[in-house]
């Protein structure tokens, strides 16, 4: 395994040490103030999703307004320090070093995909993209490379920066529903985030629980499988909109290597921030060599920049937000009162599963979930009897599961918001994080797989 892997190793194990000593003299939280503490979650969620459902439009409520709205209210409540002082915690989470590093990401990723389209490279992989799919297979052929990708490098965010732009351009060039294209995309990238042995999450899932990879991997198949199986007939059978279509012309077929690019080295495991830049370089150096002027080819990466900008000040609202509700105990009373009920082996492993979803929603990060519980979560199995492999799996299968279905994910904004659409759009054909949640109920009802489920 590389450094990045086991600097990701590193920083992990300290920070589950870190969360399983916090958690142990964390004072208690009262319910009043545990509710109010979450309260800038659901002031978010109604203003966003319950208002853009009553209206019938998701494009009417702007995801950054409802946020700013829920950040203002969770600094009022924000009680017993100076106004500066609570701003000053906003600020902090705001800039954390991860959240930075995402951005940067996002500004890589509006760069290229601006770049690329600008020069002509989209155009030309969609034609490349055409000739290899028939219309009818174009989405579940995206799903499976998508599942490909993210299982080879262990990261949703970087298969959702190398297949989302390509994922629009087919929809546009097909007359598809992009919104649709785009969540099989989301779907395929889950499903590796989930299963590979370089995720984050899966260092995290079984760094807390005690457990081997390999064993993790294996509970997960059990899961993951059939779910990619059922997502992929529905992908094959249901209409994506994509029609036959003239296969573009493309002058130079060399203007396809960007894309490649992006994909060999994400596969390669390379860091996302390096494989973009590396794209970037590839297109500039196409474009020279066809003759594109400078000044154009900057222009283009200025506008994929500044295309970034409202996704930048969404991400920096929302971990401003989490911060706080989490500085005020919000998440302290979720994993009380979520495990004050466990019973049994079945209610344990619901019980986990119950404590990974609500605290992913509060934090809209996956890894940092894992990690909040994972303590925890141990805790709950050893006293229930449930296999640590198990319970590394649930983990890590609900917090994906979360992830990919928040609206405000990283993930799903930085697909939307290169692909041009609502965060909210694709939801309604996330196909795959149901089906695997549906695996999860069964395979918590049905106690299988049998050699690591207690009888």
């Amino acid at each position: 395994m590389g450094s990045r892997s086991w600097t990701i190793r590193f920083f992990l194990i300290t920070l589950h040490n870190i969360m399983a000593n916090n958690t142990t003299s964390a004072p208690t939280v009262s319910t009043g103030k545990g509710l109010l503490s979450l309260s800038p979650v659901a002031v978010f969620l109604v203003m966003y999703l319950v208002v853009s459902t009553v209206i019938g439009d998701f494009y009417k409520v702007p995801i950054a307004a409802a946020l700013a709205a829920a950040c203002m209210w969770s600094i009022a409540i924000y009680r017993g320090i100076p106004l500066t002082r609570r701003i000053e915690v906003f600020s902090r989470s705001a800039g954390h070093a991860d959240i930075l590093y995402m951005i940067w990401i996002f500004i890589l990723a509006g760069a290229f995909a601006s770049l690329a389209k600008g020069l002509g490279s989209v155009e030309a992989t969609v034609g490349l993209t055409l000739r290899i799919f028939p219309a009818e297979l174009i989405v579940p052929g995206l799903f499976m490379a998508a599942c490909f990708i993210s299982l080879s490098i262990g990261t949703s965010v970087g298969t959702v920066v190398a297949l989302s732009p390509l994922a629009a351009e087919v929809a546009a060039a097909g007359g598809g529903n992009t919104a649709f294209i785009v969540a099989a995309v989301l779907g395929g990238a889950f499903f590796g985030d989930n299963l590979s042995f370089i995720s984050d999450t899966t260092i995290a899932a079984t760094r807390t629980q005690g457990c081997r990879m390999s064993d993790k991997f294996k509970a997960n198949l059990w899961l993951a499988v059939p779910a990619a199986a059922v997502t992929l007939a529905a992908y094959i059978f249901i209409p994506s909109g994509v029609t036959d279509v003239a296969v573009p012309e493309v002058e130079s077929p060399w203007l396809v290597l960007p894309y490649l690019t992006i994909i060999a080295l994400a596969i390669c495991g390379i860091n996302v921030t390096v494989v973009l830049t590396c794209g970037i370089a590839v297109t500039l150096l196409l474009g020279a060599i066809n003759s594109a002027g400078a000044a154009d080819m900057l222009g283009y990466i200025g506008a994929g920049i500044d295309s970034m900008g409202n996704l930048i000040i969404i991400t920096l609202l929302a971990a401003g937000m989490l911060g706080v509700v989490k500085a005020t105990g919000g998440i302290t009373w979720l994993l009380e009162n979520l495990t004050r009920h466990a019973a049994g082996s079945r209610g344990a492993q619901v019980c986990i599963a119950m404590l990974t979803a609500a605290v992913n929603v509060c934090t809209a990060n996956n890894t940092v979930a894992i990690i909040t519980v994972g303590a925890i979560s141990r805790g709950i199995a050893s006293r229930f009897n449930v296999d640590p492999r198990k319970t590394a799996s649930l983990l890590d299968t609900c917090s994906c599961i979360t992830q990919c279905l928040i609206p405000y994910g990283a993930q799903t904004l930085l697909a939307t918001s290169l692909a041009g659409i609502s965060p909210v759009a694709p939801w309604p054909y996330l196909i795959y994080p149901w089906a695997l949640a549906v695996s999860i109920i069964l395979s918590i009802a049905l106690r299988y797989p049998r050699n690591i489920s207690p009888a």
